[in-house]
This record gives structure tokens, sequence and C-alpha cells, in this order.
């Protein structure tokens, strides 16, 4: 059988690839111009050559706390499991790959190591050295070991890419490293705005991750409103004590109803059949203040009317594109304002408005970033 004559590609990322929407994005923008094999948690992402799976049983974020405390980075990063298991699975393959793409800045010495031809492009999803600031214990041991990495190896990536701006220019003052933005926009889908009648309830809708900070501005804000209108929610377990909770509270309940998760390519469908994408989220740390996440442009294609808090990346994108509203502060009192103040013809308004951005808020114009850094390392071996 003749070699592939395509490019080799190495994504790497400690999740579990096949619910990781920016790993699958990568992984179905490169498949066909690329031979990719992937490293992470789980069944392997369709369109690869190859995967390389991580023991389900390795904790990815354990780490010596001894070796931290002590400021033994290095040995702290060597010694973590998820690091030995993925070592292991790339013994011998130094300079087997063209190219390796390194999610988040744990991966970035791994595709180091392996020394690709053509180099190495990290996409870091997060400012990782004040990911979890609001902790003091994680201020104290983790902070300074995730600015040493990120001051050790992110320097010395080939080229690298964040989620937003506001993160982009966090780590060029503080590091000097010139990352693009390749937001975590979802592929383009046929919808169409759903009709909102005049006096019907509006029909709320939140996903994402069963988690106290992130839902209990937009359940508080539920009890305050004071015009009809209902909430669904689709979470993940990522908290399961949580959403027992959540389940137990509402039981009986015809307002908020708690749904199973959906799958990334089948959300905004799901979506479609709501009026308003509901997220506000308190500043609590420096990436929620700067967060960009997935959802609001899930919101976006689902062709829904958008009420987001006052974070600087998603209210200026809702302003732009015209597709919601911005609420006063992080408080649940200014998001039921804003919400009781919404008239359907403002939902019809904001739905339409979504309907003509999804078209540019899609993964077929935003990874054009990916591209670019990864084709032009390419290009150093592959012409």
């Amino acid at each position: 059988m003749r070699p592939d004559p395509r490019p080799r590609l190495l994504v790497i990322a400690f999740s579990p690839l096949r619910s990781d929407a920016r790993v699958l994005r990568q992984v179905a923008l490169f498949a066909e111009r690329y031979a990719v094999t992937t490293l992470g948690y789980g069944e392997a992402p369709d369109g690869v050559v190859e995967h390389l799976r991580l023991p389900d049983d390795v904790v990815n974020w354990h780490k010596d706390r001894r070796l931290l405390a002590v400021r033994r980075f290095e040995a702290a990063y060597r010694s973590a499991p998820v690091v030995v298991a993925a070592e292991d699975l790339l013994e011998g393959r130094a300079r087997t790959f063209d190219v390796v793409l390194a999610d988040d800045i744990d991966t970035v010495p791994l595709a180091l190591d392996l020394a690709p031809p053509a180099g190495v492009h990290a996409d870091l999803h997060e400012y990782h050295p004040r990911q979890n600031e609001e902790n003091p214990r994680w201020r104290f041991f983790v902070a300074p070991y995730y600015r040493w990495l990120v001051r050790t190896y992110g320097t010395r990536a080939d080229s690298v890419t964040t989620v937003g701006e506001g993160i982009a220019r966090e780590y060029r003052l503080r590091f000097g490293l010139r990352a693009g933005v390749v937001v975590n926009a979802p592929h383009l889908v046929d919808l169409g705005p759903t009709p909102v009648p005049d006096g019907a309830p509006l029909r709320l809708v939140h996903s994402g991750n069963a988690q106290r900070h992130r839902l209990d501005v937009i359940l508080e804000a539920m009890d305050l409103v004071s015009r009809p209108m209902t909430l669904d929610l689709y979470l993940m377990s990522n908290d399961p004590g949580y959403l027992e909770e959540l389940r137990t509270r509402y039981a009986g309940s015809d307002r908020v109803r708690l749904h199973p998760p959906v799958p990334p390519d089948q959300l905004p469908v799901t979506l479609n059949a709501h009026d308003v994408g509901v997220y506000v989220l308190p500043p609590v740390s420096f990436n929620h203040l700067w967060a960009l996440p997935n959802k609001v442009f899930d919101f976006v294609q689902g062709r829904l009317a958008l009420v987001v808090g006052p974070s600087p990346e998603m209210a200026a994108l809702v302003r732009r594109h015209g597709v919601g509203v911005v609420t006063d502060d992080f408080t649940p009192a200014a998001l039921a304002r804003e919400l009781d103040a919404l008239t359907s013809a403002d939902v019809r308004r904001f739905k339409a408005a979504s309907d003509v951005a999804a078209h540019e808020l899609c993964a077929e114009r935003q990874v054009q970033g990916w591209s670019r850094a990864v084709d032009t390392l390419a290009a150093r071996v592959n012409g």
C-alpha cells in the first residue's frame, strides 16, 4: 500500500475528545488535507487515521502538591500521571509527525518533546495562569506553576491561538506571546428563527455545565420575573451533587425544566425551539470576566435572542451584531429587569439578527486562524 502522502498532524488534548467541541472542530478542519492522529481521552473522533487513547482512570489535573509547594515545576509536570501516560503512548514517535497541534498549555511540553520538523502550534483555551484564581489555594500552589509553564514552554511554540481578544492581549502583555484568535463558534446550521407569538410566554434556554456559580444568577432571576416565561436547562453532569440538588428543587416545576445534555452537533437544532438564550457569568476570575464561551455561538446558530451579562467579550458581540441585550450588572435583579422588559417584537427582531450573524459567527469563517497557522508550519517541510 502506498504511504499516505498528506502531511502528518498530531492533535493532543487532555480531554474526552468526542465531547470537546473545540478539538472536534480542529479535527474536522484538517482531516481531509492532513493525516490526523489524536491523543486524548475516550473513543477516536471521526476522520482520524490513528488515535492514542489515554487510560480512562488517569486524572488529567492531578499533580504532586509537594513538588508544586517547593516550586519544582519541571518535576511536577513530568511526574503528573496524565503526562506519564501520554509519554508512554508517544514513545519512539519523535519527529514522526510534521506538525503538532497542542490544545491547552499542559500539552505543549509534550508537543515540543516530539520535535516535529514543521513545528508546534499551541491553542490555548483559557488564560491558564489565572484560571481558578478565586481559590486561594490554587493561587498559591498552582498559579505559579502555570506561569512557569507558559513562560518556559508556551513561548517556544511556533504559533499560538486563543479564544478571545482579552485573553490574547493578556498573554501578549504578560509573556510576549502573539496569539491569534479563534472563537468557539460551531459549524453553520441551516435553520431559521422560530415564531414568537404576541403574548405567549417567553421560552428561555441555557446549556452547559451544572456549576453553581454559572447558574445561580439565572435561577434566582426566575424567582423575580413578573411576566410568564419558562427556562429549559440542558446540563452536563460535571457536578453530580449540584445537578441532583437542582433536580430535587425543580421536580414539580412547570417553569424550570432540566434536560440531559445534547451532543454539540445537535445543540443548535435543540435550542432553535426556544426564544432567548440566557447567560450571566459573575466575573469571579480573569477567565470569567473575559469569557466568550461556546454557548453564546450556539445561541446564535440556534437563531435565538440573547440576554447576557456585561462581560466585555460577550457584551461586545451582542451589541455589535444586535442579537440581544446586556444587563446592567451581574445580579439576578438586573437580569430579571431585562427579561421583563423584552417584548415579543424585540425577541423577533433579535432572532432575525441572529439569523444574519450566524453566517459570520460560524466555524467555517472562524477556524481560518487555525488553517493559516498550521498550513504555514506544514509548508516548511511540505512545500
